[in-house]
């Protein structure tokens, strides 16, 4: 095994536009970069790409190229803003939700008084 790859994600409802139909936005980091990004009709359907994403992101640090990201995986079951691991063969994928990230970065960056 090796490290787990460590990304963030990101995944909210868009407001009501003019189409009559609400969407999920959703987004892959990996740090201050952008991976992906792209918007579903159900909530289930946005994890289900951020996972395909991140696992072909994570075979491409390593040099390798991931045939099938939808074999052999679980239905997608709500995350509901928790952080998410995954195995596939020798590589571990830790899907983290950025919002948790930023503000973590923001009380650690804060002066401290004294």
């Amino acid at each position: 095994m090796t490290d787990p790859v460590g990304l963030d994600y990101d995944l909210h409802l868009l407001p009501r536009g003019r189409t009559p139909f609400r969407r999920w936005h959703w987004e892959l980091w990996h740090g201050p970069t952008l991976l992906a990004a792209g918007w579903r009709l159900q909530p289930l359907e946005a994890q289900r790409s951020i996972r395909v994403h991140a696992v072909r992101y994570a075979h491409r640090l390593h040099g390798l190229r991931v045939l099938h990201p939808d074999v052999d995986h679980p239905a997608e079951v709500p995350w509901q803003g928790r952080t998410q691991r995954f195995v596939w063969g020798a590589l571990q994928i830790e899907l983290r939700p950025r919002a948790a990230r930023l503000a973590t970065q923001d009380i650690s960056a804060a002066p401290r008084a004294g």
